[in-house]
C-alpha cells in the first residue's frame, strides 16, 4: 500500500483490538486502505516522517487516526498532543478510542484537540457495531478538509 492510498490510521497496541477493529471495518466495507502502527512511537515516526517512515511523503494525510490511550514507550495522549501541536497535522480528525473511561483522560483527551472520545464497547458484536459506526461517520459522513 503506497502512503497516499492510507485513509485510517490505526495505532493500538492490542493485537486483538486491532484484529477487531480491522474486521469490522473491512466486513463494513468502510476502508481496506488501513495502516495499523503497534504503538505510539511507531505512530510518532510515521506522521514526523522519522525511523522506518522517513521515506514518507508528508504530504499524504490519513482522513482518520484511531488512537488507543494506554500503550507502552509513547501513550495515546502523548501522539495526540503532538499532532495537534503541529500545524499541519493538527487538522487530522483523531478519534480516541480506548478502553478507559477514567474522567481526567476524557478531559485531557478533548483539552489536546480530540475529535472524538469513544470508550470500547464489551462484547464482539457491540465492537464491531462501534467501529461500523464510526467509520461511517468519520470516512462518509463526516466533510473533511482534504
Amino acid at each position: 500500500m503506497k502512503n497516499d492510498e492510507i485513509d485510517i490510521i490505526l495505532v493500538e497496541d492490542n493485537p486483538e483490538d486491532a484484529e477487531l477493529t480491522t474486521r469490522a471495518l473491512k466486513k463494513n466495507n468502510i476502508s481496506s486502505k488501513l495502516l495499523h502502527l503497534k504503538d505510539g512511537a511507531e505512530a510518532l515516526d510515521y506522521f514526523f516522517c522519522t525511523g522506518k517512515y522517513a521515506d514518507r511523503n508528508p504530504e499524504m494525510k490519513p482522513k482518520i487516526v484511531l488512537l488507543d490511550l494506554k500503550m507502552p514507550k509513547v501513550s495515546g495522549m502523548q501522539v495526540l498532543e503532538k499532532l495537534k501541536s503541529d500545524d499541519f497535522l493538527k487538522t487530522i480528525p483523531v478519534v480516541v478510542l480506548t478502553s478507559s473511561k477514567e474522567d481526567p483522560d476524557v478531559e485531557k483527551c478533548y483539552k489536546l484537540g480530540a475529535n472524538s472520545y469513544i470508550v470500547k464497547p464489551v462484547g464482539f458484536d457491540n465492537f464491531i457495531k462501534a467501529v461500523a459506526e464510526l467509520g461511517l461517520y468519520w470516512l462518509v459522513t463526516n466533510h473533511s478538509k482534504g
